[in-house]
């Protein structure tokens, strides 16, 4: 699938609106030509995202009380992991389904864009967690990250590929292009001594298999980090679309400036999270945001990167979801995207 997006605009998963209608508005409002289905963590701790896409997966255990979730790898658990890569097997893609329960921004959004006289929308984004962030994020009973037992970051690679494509099946009848991100936070940590015994090739290797899955399903597969990581890794995993905070780290993408302009030149899209999720948009207006945007470019342009092409495969994103902040910040943090968007395409 070609995509030029040329400044259109799109958003990071999470909004902290408790009332899920009044988050899909602000979606379908702001960044009307590729919405996006909600994550909403403030309503229940099953839409943190770690946890989010964590049903159906073997051994999982939630606790109620202390609002979190982790694997208990004790015991025969034999029964639960075949069944599990029986139905991964099959492609049964209803036992990864996302219900209610964990997701009500998914839902509702189906819901209003099933509405009468509704347009159907250019592109359509879904976003999974992906199995980097979840794999070191979650723990095991003995509170061990879950990506050091192998038989379960196995699990959770896969988890994730058929939640994605369970995603894109169920938005397939918009009749619209769709894309999916694959949001790994940690990256930024990656190489750091906290996470010194996490290989390189085993986390391209991983990505690329949940990349794959999207494919499978006619899809673009995109990457979001929120900090600085080593871009590389996502090119080399094959991704279509480069999300990053370009609003604290937009140069650093320009540290790669020959893998950046081969992924460009082939195809790859930049998502620029260009407008800050943060107090920050307060002291910044769309015009303010287009400057600073040009000169983020420009560290790429100065390398050699052809402007024209850097613009026609530029997609506008918050610099990370918003899910964390008070709604009337992250309002207007949808409200600056969308006039940005305006601004620089017209």
């Amino acid at each position: 699938m070609s995509f030029y997006p040329q400044c259109m605009a799109t958003a990071i998963g999470s909004l902290p609106h408790e009332n899920p209608s009044e988050a899909c508005d602000v979606i379908l409002k702001s960044i009307p030509e590729i919405p996006i289905w909600p994550q909403l963590p403030k309503t229940n701790f099953r839409e943190n995202m770690e946890i989010q896409f964590s049903e159906g997966l073997p051994c999982v255990v939630f606790e109620e009380e202390k609002k979190r979730m982790f694997f208990d790898t004790r015991g025969d658990i034999t029964n639960e992991l075949e069944k599990f890569y029986e139905n991964y097997i099959e492609e049964n893609l209803d036992y990864f389904k996302i219900s209610h329960e964990f997701s009500r921004g998914i839902y509702e959004m189906e819901k209003k864009l099933a509405e009468e006289n509704r347009p159907s929308p250019k592109y359509f984004k879904s976003q999974v967690t992906g199995p980097i962030t979840v794999g070191l994020g979650r723990v095991d009973e003995n509170k061990r990250a879950i990506y050091y037992n192998e038989m379960f970051r196995d699990v959770v690679v896969k988890g994730t590929e058929m939640k994605a494509r369970w995603l894109l099946r169920k938005f397939k009848s918009l009749g619209c292009d769709q894309i999916c991100f694959i949001d790994e936070p940690i990256l930024s940590a990656f190489g750091s001594s906290t996470y010194v015994s996490v290989n390189r090739s085993d986390v391209v290797n991983q990505l690329k298999d949940v990349i794959e899955a999207i494919h499978k399903e006619d899809s673009l597969a995109g990457t979001h980090c929120c900090g600085n990581t080593e871009w590389t890794i996502l090119i080399d995993a094959g991704v279509d679309i480069i999300s990053f905070d370009a609003y604290e780290f937009g140069e650093t993408i320009s540290y790669y400036p020959d893998n950046v302009k081969t992924f460009l030149e082939r195809g790859g899209v930049l998502a620029w999270g260009i407008v800050p999720t943060s107090e920050k948009i307060n002291q910044e207006t769309p015009e303010s945001l287009v400057k600073k945007l040009e000169k983020v470019i420009e560290s790429l342009t100065n390398k050699g990167i052809d402007k024209n092409l850097i613009w026609e495969r530029c997609l506008l994103t918050p610099s990370c979801g918003t899910g964390s902040l008070a709604v009337e910040l992250s309002e207007k943090i949808f409200y600056q995207l969308s006039e940005l968007s305006k601004l620089l395409r017209h």
